[in-house]
């Protein structure tokens, strides 16, 4: 049962969010000052913390920054009468999780605290991950705490040290390389050569030369003799990348190697043996490729003596924060950032996030958001995760209405004035509700309440 301090002077208010946080199934602890509050600190982290600002003795400001100083991860939740932007941006830059006004919408509330709880537990789980040793989450190059890749670990070590051909299915981005270049890494064969080659990123014309070299004069541009992939990869490992999309006449000439270990070069007579372990990967599913008679059967149980197969990022969800942490400590050091972190709106993004491009997306996303960082703390804009505002929020007016906000008699508006307007209108449209235009706008509202003040612009 998740801990709730509230912080209120108010009895009637106090009976309320007891009552309330009680039938949500939350245990709750009711302070009326916030002197008292700071006092009780010290015996004991809350996991949430309902804080008003306006309190008798201690004010709610002081006793955020005492809170955030003792448990910097504990999320706290700002309650006040007034509606000040400038208070709502002061203590959002001091480290709140959110900021509600009274009356409080008892929905608007639940959804908030639910919120917060979801963001402290994961990131506990990122505080546990980051005292973990190395070897606890690292194998070889590849990083993970999830019991699925955990599974993987193990199929590697098994077929490490034997000369039978793998398979590895898994979406595009799931580290397929990675898991190769661990099996050559942990073999007999790894002072041999690991040679790697992506089926599906060089012309069908081009690709036999690829694979098996070419004589010179065996085609127009030979101009000389060129070594293949296979002699490149003798006495080490051949790593076929979307093997799916091999044509038909390549998997027969490939399925006569495997079986033979024996081949010649493109427009050559001279019959080269090779001493190769062939690893294989896809994205496709083969089995359908093969009822559909674009794949070989007998190619893929070759190619298949061995499968392992790597689920997507979205199935082992516990990876995304330590591998977060491990790509922006490797870009804050690349490019010589003094990034900490992540805020913890931006972890809760990255968690529920579906990464359709799985770990590469991840890696690439971490990358941008560290060169676009201006602060010590990665936030959930700089991520970039959600798709662009393609109209203002909510106008429900006509693309020529809305092509007009950037005109103003043929000249070009200043991106100041557009933003400004875009917050007059969103704020117009939702009739003054701060989180309804701010999520319209898909801007967080921390960076809402920053334009607010930047603009000089009240609510009521």
């Amino acid at each position: 049962m998740h801990t709730i301090y509230v912080v209120e002077d108010e009895s009637h208010l106090q009976l309320l969010l007891e009552h309330n946080l009680t039938s949500w199934g939350y245990k709750v602890r009711v302070f009326s000052r916030g002197d008292d509050f700071v006092q009780a600190l010290p015996n004991g982290a809350p996991e949430l913390v309902l804080l008003d600002i306006m309190l008798p003795g201690m004010d709610g400001v002081e006793a955020l920054q005492e809170c955030k100083r003792m448990y910097p991860d504990t999320p706290v939740i700002m309650l006040s009468g007034q509606g000040r932007i400038d208070v709502a941006v002061q203590t959002i830059k001091l480290g709140a999780f959110d900021y509600l006004q009274k009356p409080l919408d008892i929905n608007k509330l639940e959804i908030t605290v639910r919120n917060a709880l979801q963001v402290f537990a994961l990131s506990s789980e990122v505080k546990k991950l980051s005292e973990a040793t190395t070897e606890q989450i690292k194998f070889a190059n590849i990083i993970s705490t999830s019991d699925t890749m955990q599974s993987v670990f193990k199929l590697i070590r098994k077929v490490q040290n034997t000369d039978i051909a793998v398979l590895i299915q898994g979406e595009t981005g799931t580290g397929k390389e990675l898991i190769a270049l661990a099996l050559h890494e942990g073999d007999r064969r790894k002072n041999g050569p690991f040679v790697a080659l992506n089926c599906g990123s060089i012309p069908h014309d081009l690709l036999e030369s690829e694979i098996f070299g070419h004589e010179r004069g065996s085609f127009t541009g030979a101009v000389q003799r060129k070594i293949g992939k296979f002699e490149q990869a003798n006495g080490g490992t051949l790593f076929l990348d979307e093997i799916g999309e091999l044509d038909m006449s390549l998997q027969v000439k490939l399925l006569r190697v495997l079986q033979t270990k024996q081949f010649e070069r493109v427009g050559g007579n001279e019959l080269l043996h090779v001493d190769v372990r062939i690893i294989s990967a896809t994205h496709r599913n083969l089995h359908e490729a093969i009822k559909q008679g674009a794949f070989r059967e007998d190619l893929y149980y070759r190619l298949a003596s061995f499968p392992i197969k790597l689920p997507p990022l979205r199935e082992r969800r516990e990876d995304i924060p330590v591998l977060a942490k491990y790509f922006l400590e490797r870009f804050s050091e690349q490019y010589q950032r003094s990034i900490k972190g992540f805020a913890r709106k931006a972890l809760k993004v990255m968690y529920d996030y579906n990464w359709p491009g799985n770990v590469r997306e991840l890696e690439h996303t971490i990358e941008r958001a560290v060169i676009l960082s201006e602060d010590d703390l990665i936030s959930e804009q700089e991520l970039q995760l959600s798709d662009d505002v393609s109209e203002t929020a909510g106008s429900g007016n006509t693309e020529s209405d809305r092509i007009a906000l950037f005109r103003s008699n043929g000249d070009i508006l200043p991106m100041d004035k557009i933003k400004e307007h875009a917050i007059r209108h969103a704020l117009e449209v939702t009739e003054g509700n701060i989180q309804e235009a701010a999520q319209r706008l898909n801007i967080g509202r921390a960076t809402f309440y920053r334009m607010l003040e930047k603009y000089e612009i009240t609510t009521h």
